[in-house]
C-alpha cells in the first residue's frame, strides 16, 4: 500500500473560499482516477503557527498507481487550480 501526504498553506485572498473549493475538487478525484483507492482531505482548526491549512491522504495500491494519479488530467486540473491559490505545500510518499 503507497500513502501519498500532501499539506498546503493558502494565500490569504479569498483563503476560506479556496480551502472549501480545493476540498471539494480533491474528494471528486475517487471517482475520476481508478489507482486512486481512498483520499481524506482536512482543514485546520488548530490555527498554530506549525499548522499548514489543508491535507490529504490518499491511498494506492502501488507506485505505479500513484504515478498514473499524478499525471492524470483530471489531477492536473486541480494541481493548476491549488497552485494559483496556495504559497507553500509539503508532500511525504511512503510505503505501508
Amino acid at each position: 500500500m503507497i500513502v501519498h501526504i500532501v499539506m498546503f498553506d493558502f494565500k490569504k485572498a479569498n483563503k476560506a473560499a479556496n480551502i472549501a473549493k480545493t476540498k471539494e475538487i480533491l474528494n471528486a478525484l475517487v471517482e475520476k482516477i481508478d489507482p486512486l483507492l481512498s483520499m481524506e482531505v482536512g482543514v485546520d482548526f488548530n490555527g498554530s503557527e506549525r499548522a499548514m491549512d489543508l491535507s490529504l491522504i490518499s491511498t494506492f495500491e502501488t507506485k505505479e498507481g500513484l504515478a498514473e494519479y499524478a499525471t492524470h488530467p483530471a489531477h492536473l486540473e486541480v494541481v493548476a487550480f491549488i497552485r494559483e491559490v496556495t504559497e507553500a505545500s509539503k508532500v511525504v510518499d511512503y510505503e505501508r
